[in-house]
């Protein structure tokens, strides 16, 4: 990981404390069911951020109405404006606001500037990010599975359609499941030999994380298409497929990441098609019924 994404998490975490501090000096006099909310918040704020009111509720050993009487009696309209507040100060809410780069009056032209430097920045970085010889036992993986199942979450999702699509069209036994539960059950049942390639561009994603959890269990190979070294995604994988980039503090950043996780896919299926011309053969014979498209 480099040292942009080590000084960015460091400016999270201290934004967090600073903000936790500031809760703790306004939660002096509150009443018993509201003081234990507050002291779940400043003990576990990620809990309390992903949560609901009932869920809140019950770990604290509260009603839901003291969850948000207690937002309300440290300055917060309610729950939601509390919960807003700490997606804030880890800086998770920064990846659906404009980036910072941008003023408040930003022309539309700098703001396609901005859109159009971002997928460059995203593309340079790449090159020496992605270690051939990880794309190399990717295409040994695909070439030889029984099945590959891919996924990815929210803006990951599409990179894994378009791997769904690319590979099948190689003759890959390819399935892309964008249902949670679905896909954690056909990850489970995955085989030695058959592949799962995961993309998030954090590394860090929940619902992905558990997926390829569950694939690895089940013994095949896990693929990821991620950004960084060194997250927990990263380090699961048998092969992974780094992209590098800016730290992904930004919706611009996650689109200009998607470029270039895009970029990979298309990679591993030039790949692919060369390493196997059969595979090559097969994809032009799968083509010749679709429709002209000039």
């Amino acid at each position: 990981m480099d040292d942009s994404s080590r000084n960015s998490g460091s400016e999270r975490e201290e934004s967090l404390r600073r903000w936790l501090g500031d809760l703790h000096a306004r939660s002096g006099s509150l009443a018993p069911s509201e003081a234990r909310v507050i002291d779940l918040v400043l003990t576990d704020p990620l809990f309390v951020g992903s949560s609901t009111t009932a869920q809140v509720a019950s770990r604290a050993g509260v009603s839901p109405p003291s969850v948000v009487r207690a937002a309300r009696a440290v300055g917060y309209d309610g729950f939601a404006e509390l919960k807003l507040q700490i997606a804030r100060a880890r800086g998770a809410a920064d990846f659906f606001a404009p980036p910072h780069s941008l003023a408040a009056d930003a022309s539309l032209a700098e703001i396609i500037a901005a859109s159009v430097g971002a997928g460059q920045d995203a593309l340079t970085a790449l090159p020496g990010a992605l270690r051939p010889e990880a794309l190399g036992g990717a295409v040994h993986a695909v070439r030889d599975a029984g099945q590959v199942l891919a996924f990815g979450a929210g803006p990951s999702a599409t990179v894994a359609a378009d791997a769904v699509f690319r590979l099948r069209a190689l003759g890959a036994r390819t399935a892309g499941i964008q249902d949670h539960e679905s896909a954690l059950i056909a990850a489970r049942l995955l085989d030695d030999g058959d592949v799962l390639i995961a993309v998030s561009s954090t590394g860090r994603t929940t619902s992905t994380l558990a997926i390829a959890d569950a694939a690895s269990g089940a013994g095949a190979t896990l693929i990821a298409i991620t950004n960084q070294y060194g997250t927990p995604l990263a380090s699961l994988a048998d092969i992974a497929l780094v992209v590098g980039g800016a730290p992904l503090t930004t919706q611009m950043a996650a689109a200009g990441s998607r470029l270039a996780q895009l970029t990979v896919v298309d990679a591993l299926a030039a790949a692919l098609a060369l390493a196997d011309p059969e595979r090559r053969n097969r994809a032009e014979y799968a083509g010749i019924d679709l429709p002209d498209i000039d």
